[in-house]
């Protein structure tokens, strides 16, 4: 069973998108989940319970489970959310580098053709999503 899957179709029935998902050692499963409208405890608690009740009808051991919302840095993972948050201050870290930099901090224009498309510093910079390591939201305050 591709438990992965699994919660996906799952958090998405229940009307939220999984944002990411953590197995840990001892049994740990922590899922980050978002919804257009943001997560509340209430929410967390909605589908801890729903998901504690699934696992036990599809046999799927674990020993803790955390539900939360990816927070403010929230973690970019999917091509939809190259898009869905362009105009957004973001990170990025690749595994290639680029011109000797592996990091990249500035506004998300978007995704085109499979390439991220930043401005950094005022400069226009393309990134294959291939060569993104880790991609966050960059909250200003």
């Amino acid at each position: 069973m591709d438990l992965r899957h699994l919660l996906e179709t799952t958090l998405t029935g229940l009307g939220y998108e999984m944002v990411d998902l953590e197995l840990g050692r001892g049994g740990m499963i922590r899922i980050f989940m978002d919804s257009p409208n943001g997560i509340t405890v209430d929410d967390c608690v909605k589908v801890s319970n729903h998901l504690t009740r699934m696992f036990m009808v599809e046999n799927i051991d674990f020993e803790r489970l955390e539900v939360s919302s990816p927070g403010l840095d929230r973690p970019l993972t999917k091509e939809s959310d190259y898009t869905r948050f362009a105009g957004q201050k973001v990170k990025i870290k690749l595994r290639v580098p680029i011109d000797r930099r592996k990091t990249f901090a500035g506004t998300l224009i978007g995704l085109h053709d499979g390439r991220l498309n930043l401005e950094v510093d005022g400069a226009p910079v393309e990134i294959d999503l291939s060569n993104i390591d880790r991609a966050r939201l960059d909250p200003q305050f």
